[in-house]
């Protein structure tokens, strides 16, 4: 099986390493990953001016590196596109320094980077560790071992797995749905030395849903590692036929 690796807080990550160092003995890999941390850049692709790439090696190993001046998604793109040889079996974005629950996934430049996989129809997989204070990989390393060895070949290309691992020893798994996470508190209103007004982002994030043992956000604050499968169509069926009745009344 070869497997493509990117994420978004750069090639020098300790999560990505880990990732790799626990499945480079079974598998090709190939890692295309940003020179630098690029959280939160959602599928922002540049367009603006060119990008650029430097090889990386992995002395020791049969990986192949690219290290890439873009976004997570320029990356996946890129190396789907011009650098592999042939298409990868499957995307692997991570291991996030950080969670990646509900709704931050519009945000997430590490799901994005495995929606870019989805997007070319290869079976993807983000996975995260949930918490910003303890980073030991080594665990979250093992789950994503033990998932792509038991799913291969049985990954829909359409749905990516957003996985989230919490920082203590699991109490199992869970197959979740995505929260509804929002953020209070945003904007930290300030002045600069100039008197001028500026503002920096930052907020807590608020979960509507909490309490719903269907949620990521409740498995991950259980101690459960949660997987919720992932599509991006965002049509809304629903409402579909309702639409169409009122556009019917519309003249052009």
């Amino acid at each position: 099986m070869k497997i493509l690796i990117s994420n978004d807080d750069g090639i020098r990550a300790a999560g990505l390493n880990a990732l790799r160092e626990s499945l480079q003995d079974q598998y090709q890999l190939y890692v295309v990953a940003p020179d630098r941390e690029r959280s939160a850049t959602g599928h922002k692709i540049t367009l603006d001016r060119p990008l650029r790439v430097k090889e990386w090696t992995y002395p020791g190993t049969d990986t192949i590196g690219w290290e890439v001046d873009g976004t997570p998604a320029d990356c996946v793109k890129l190396g789907l596109e011009a650098l592999l040889p042939e298409p990868p079996d499957l995307v692997i974005s991570g291991i996030n320094f950080g969670p990646n629950l509900g709704t931050d996934v519009l945000y997430s430049g590490t799901v994005s980077a495995a929606v870019e996989g989805m997007i070319n129809d290869i079976p993807s997989i983000a996975i995260s560790l949930a918490s910003y204070e303890f980073c030991d990989f080594s665990f979250s390393s093992e789950v994503i071992k033990k998932i792509v060895s038991i799913m291969d070949g049985g990954l829909s290309a359409r749905t990516l797995l957003n996985i989230n691992t919490p920082p203590c020893t699991p109490r199992g798994i869970k197959v979740t749905r995505l929260g509804d996470r929002r953020y209070v508190n945003i904007f930290d209103k300030r002045i600069d030395p100039r008197g001028r007004v500026y503002f920096w982002m930052a907020g807590e994030p608020f979960d509507l849903d909490k309490d719903d043992p269907e949620t990521d956000v409740w498995a991950i604050r259980g101690g459960y590692i949660s997987i919720t499968p992932v599509q991006f169509d965002l049509t809304d069926y629903g409402f579909m036929e309702k639409l169409k009745n009122i556009c019917s009344k519309i003249e052009v």
